[in-house]
């Protein structure tokens, strides 16, 4: 179970988490890792993107215990030891805001619980380190927030 203390599951993304605010990462908590799990990672992506999915955000190496996320700068600063950041689509590691140019966007919070440690080092390429995770993913939820710019 994937929550949020700034928006409900399908509700608004409020603007500080965009290019529109500070552009800072939400705080985002989970439950329901499995005792199994070596590693959690983060991945927001916004399919809605108008050249196919988006990769806002790509964390992983999380350690299993870790339960939540502060929202933070660049969406690096509070992330614990031995996390690792992939590039986003935007080409550089770290939290890229969401900043759609129409429409309503649905933006993905997905975390996974992963049978792995460290499934990718830092700066690792995005599709590198979405198939590390798909490929040793044993749980995973979703939270879905929507932002338009109109």
């Amino acid at each position: 179970t994937v929550t949020s203390s700034a928006f409900p599951a399908g509700g608004r993304l409020p603007a500080r988490f965009t290019c529109d605010g500070q552009g800072v990462a939400p705080p985002l908590a989970w439950s329901g890792i499995p005792r199994a799990a070596r590693s959690v990672a983060i991945v927001v992506a916004d399919p809605d993107a108008p050249g196919g999915t988006y990769t806002h955000w790509v964390v992983g190496g999380l350690a299993p215990t870790v339960t939540s996320l502060d929202g933070s700068p660049g969406g690096g600063t509070a992330l614990s030891g031995g996390a690792a950041q992939a590039v986003n689509s935007a080409g550089r590691a770290g939290y890229d805001p969401p900043c759609p140019p129409s429409g309503t966007h649905h933006y993905r919070f997905t975390v996974s619980a992963l049978d792995v440690a460290s499934p990718f080092g830092d700066g690792a390429p995005t599709a590198t380190a979405l198939a590390a995770i798909e490929g040793h993913t044993i749980a995973r939820g979703t939270l879905v927030a929507l932002y338009s710019r109109d």
